[in-house]
């Protein structure tokens, strides 16, 4: 799986913050990396860093293997906050998107179980 961030020209670009989100998305999205060919992730400031609130965001894309591109957004106060939620965000999308084909909520159905024919 493939890892991209990028930043908008009112970010400043800290190569260890970077460095702690991919390491962060790496972890999270671990169970998925198999599923996936690649993740796009872009911080943006929507207002130039002159006003208080929610104005930083963080759009994440997943590639899914032979599936639609899949995409989140995440506004927040903080470059951490907007990161974090958008990371929350596509965790819960992808589980749902691919759990839906596969082992309901993480298990082994009894019917793919082998049968005991030792009776």
């Amino acid at each position: 799986m493939q890892i991209q961030i990028s930043t908008d020209r009112n970010l400043h670009r800290d190569a260890e913050l970077i460095q702690s989100f991919e390491t962060e998305l790496e972890s999270k999205l671990a169970r998925f990396s198999d599923r996936l060919t690649r993740l796009d992730v872009h911080l943006s400031d929507e207002m130039g860093g002159g006003t208080d609130g929610e104005d930083l965001r963080c759009v994440i894309e997943a590639f899914p293997i032979a599936r639609e591109p899949v995409v989140v957004t995440n506004r927040a106060g903080s470059v951490d906050d907007a990161f974090n939620g958008a990371l929350s965000r596509i965790e819960h999308v992808l589980a749902t998107l691919f759990g839906r084909t596969s082992h309901h909520k993480g298990g082994e159905s009894i019917r793919h179980m082998p049968s005991d024919n030792h009776r």
